[in-house]
């Protein structure tokens, strides 16, 4: 997993581009390619639990994997739950810590039976409580995680959480949403643990999120390990009608409950300066393309972050942008080289670079403009219609100056 330090700025990345301004590296590509706004919210739920990869990377690294005991009697997990601590059956007020043994414990009896290794759980006091095993049902040895906690009940946060991701930065065979009885959202995600698919490790999750923000996060894979361990089976172990079995378990929800509450962030949504308003910034950058370039796809309405698919007649290209309004700290020039600095004292950077997604041969231009009041705007043309899929053509079908005429248009200034 990531430094702290790096978990930090994609989380800090991902929440700007779509709802926030901010100040970042200027020279990481990351920037726009992090307009994976539609996609990082995976990133961002894995970063939950980040302490899987410490127990279950080791089998990648080649460590010996130990048989575990039998699973008890076999169990289905649409069976009715199982207390795993007497801690959860207190109320929330008074409930004690759950351990990450309890969680452990919760998520052994609540898989079907099988055999354990590489246990692993970090209890309710922890910022990151999880629990993660190596599951074997027969059919090959398959880590499985459990994660846990709270977002603002009934916000943006919750939403985007249970929102299936954009196909254009995320690969996947299937997704679907849905609304349980007690209004619970719902989201499995059928997809791969590599965007660019070079190694063909599935990644199956199922998120829910409760009326009161409690977030349940299951993952799967097939193979004992999320990266760098061989793939073990066609496919994970439970099935999508079990992954939401067992994301809704009720035990989870009351280890959610035993989590502290930290009083200065319960309500409050990950937020900061607004970004542009007006019309969705897809709908701005419809307007400002130049002629014979036909829209065969663009991102759904948002005023901060949008991307459109774009074909002259010789092949896709993915063409996203990024707004923001106010950049803390950002007045007075851009963070990295700077190609020009316009009349008005608005710096233009423009760059082209092979991408960091590891496909080859992937060419992207990108123009960054840094206006004095603080408010940028970042483009970048792709020569393929998606960050991770092959080029459809030699280079992107917009110049650097029509990229640079693009960002530096009036339209993207606030209205008002």
């Amino acid at each position: 997993m990531p430094p702290e330090d790096h978990d930090h700025f994609e989380d800090q990345l991902a929440a700007a581009l779509r709802h926030t301004g901010g100040a970042f590296e200027a020279d990481r590509h990351t920037l726009v390619i992090g307009g994976e706004a539609h996609g990082r919210r995976i990133r961002r739920r894995r970063a939950t639990v980040a302490g899987c990869a410490a127990g279950v990377a080791l089998v990648g690294l080649g460590a010996a994997l130990l048989p575990g005991g039998a699973g008890g009697e076999q169990r289905s997990v649409a069976a009715p739950p199982v207390t795993s601590s007497s801690a959860l059956s207190h109320s929330p007020r008074q409930r004690p810590v759950v351990t990450g043994d309890d969680l452990v414990r919760t998520l052994k009896k609540l898989l079907p039976g099988g055999r354990f290794s590489h246990e692993e759980g970090r209890g309710t006091d922890s910022r990151m409580p999880l629990a993660q095993v190596v599951y074997d049902d027969g059919g090959g040895k398959a880590a499985v995680a459990v994660s846990l906690s709270r977002v603002p009940a009934g916000g943006q946060q919750a939403a985007q959480v249970t929102e299936c991701p954009d196909r254009v930065y995320v690969p996947y065979d299937a997704c679907t949403r849905s609304t349980l009885s007690d209004g619970s959202r719902l989201m499995v995600l059928q997809g791969y643990e590599y965007p660019d698919r070079r190694v063909d490790t599935k990644l199956w999750t199922a998120d829910l999120v409760t009326r009161s923000g409690q977030h349940i996060s299951v993952q799967e894979w097939n193979a004992a390990a999320e990266k760098g361990a061989p793939i073990t089976r066609d496919r994970p172990p439970l099935s999508p009608s079990r992954l939401k079995a067992l994301v809704g378990a009720r035990e989870w929800r009351a280890a959610v409950d035993a989590i502290p509450v930290d009083p200065s962030k319960a309500a409050v949504e990950p937020g900061g300066t607004p970004l542009a308003s007006g019309r969705p910034v897809s709908g701005t950058l419809v307007s400002l393309l130049p002629k014979g370039l036909h829209v065969v796809s663009k991102s759904a309405a948002d005023p901060g972050f949008g991307y459109l698919v774009l074909d002259d007649g010789l092949g896709a290209s993915l063409v996203q942008v990024n707004v923001q309004t106010s950049v803390p700290g950002g007045e007075g020039g851009a963070l990295g080289p700077v190609t020009r600095t316009l009349p008005d004292g608005t710096t233009v950077d423009m760059r082209q670079s092979g991408g960091d997604k590891g496909v080859e041969g992937t060419v992207v231009r990108t123009v960054d403009v840094r206006r004095p009041d603080g408010s940028r705007v970042v483009i970048s043309a792709f020569n393929s219609g998606t960050q991770h899929t092959s080029p459809t053509r030699p280079l992107p079908p917009l110049t650097m100056r029509q990229l640079e005429a693009i960002a530096t248009s009036p339209k993207w200034h606030p209205i008002g």
